[in-house]
């Protein structure tokens, strides 16, 4: 097995338990809560951490059908889960501090630049890999 497949591999394990345990989170905080609801953000952490590690076997996938070198494929399939990581850990993070259910109200200074960052690595990532699949079906 490659190292890229490894790695998006023991990502999706990884996010998935995550997201197993945000669940009883989201549970515990339901049933003792006196409106029944979680704090927005363990709801929009368990929920992202689910789709985050199907979204590790679609990039695993892809991977199988690339023709580029290891090196290029590590970097695709590292840069979007490095960037599901960084969200799943920041949606725990305002979870664990039930301070906002908009993390986008008071924006940090540095919150635009990592937004266009994500967006360059999960959508770069993802063009790279869908791009050896077309290469490979399709040449």
């Amino acid at each position: 097995m490659s190292l890229a497949h490894t790695i998006a591999l023991l990502a999706c394990g990884t996010f998935f338990m995550t997201a197993l345990l945000a669940g009883v989170w989201k549970w515990r905080a339901m049933v003792t809560s006196e409106d029944h609801q979680a704090p927005f953000y363990v709801d929009t952490a368990h929920r992202a951490a689910l789709l985050y590690s199907f979204a590790c076997l679609v990039l695993a996938e892809f991977l199988r059908h690339s023709p580029f070198s290891e090196t290029i494929n590590t970097l695709a399939v590292t840069a979007p889960i490095l960037f599901f990581g960084v969200a799943i850990a920041t949606y725990l993070r305002l979870g664990w501090l039930d301070q906002t259910d908009n993390q986008f109200a008071t924006p940090s200074p540095t919150q635009h630049g990592g937004m266009v960052l994500l967006i360059a690595a999960e959508i770069g990532g993802f063009a790279v890999l869908f791009a050896g699949f077309l290469i490979q079906r399709f040449s």
